[in-house]
């Protein structure tokens, strides 16, 4: 069930101390670097796709992200799907989701690898999951 109290948009200006804090609130700071602003700023900066998910006025607290890049034509590769730990188990992820493929359409396939924590969560997204993938893990 998506929580209608949560609302959805494109945000192509995303403050990168808000992305920050939404990060360490998510619990993916760990794997972020969320210690160097200049480069969250360059992620921020160099995405096809920016959308959060805030509760409704008067508050509009930030409690979800999902980003991603893309060639804007055959795939997006979703890059960060967060939301606050306070907020999980509402519909959050999953509504970034569906509002990932809507804003995308039909014709772009949207990829996501998720961190081992999450994959119960994913598989219960509809997105099918897929066995051959592969990386070249980054250095720092």
């Amino acid at each position: 069930m998506i929580d209608p109290e949560i609302h959805y948009a494109v945000e192509p200006r995303l403050p990168v101390s808000d992305f920050k804090k939404l990060l360490i609130s998510s619990g993916l700071g760990a794997s972020r670097p969320v210690a160097d602003e200049e480069r969250l700023s360059t992620i921020l900066l160099n995405s096809f796709l920016l959308l959060t998910a805030r509760t409704k006025e008067p508050d509009n607290r930030l409690v979800g992200i999902a980003r991603g890049i893309s060639d804007a034509s055959w795939c997006c590769y979703l890059s960060e799907l967060a939301v606050c730990s306070s907020m999980q188990s509402r519909g959050i992820g999953k509504g970034l989701l569906m509002e990932a493929k809507r804003v995308l359409g039909p014709e772009i396939s949207l990829i996501l690898v998720s961190v081992p924590e999450a994959s119960k969560f994913h598989g219960n997204t509809g997105m099918a999951k897929i066995a051959d993938a592969f990386w070249f893990k980054r250095e720092r």
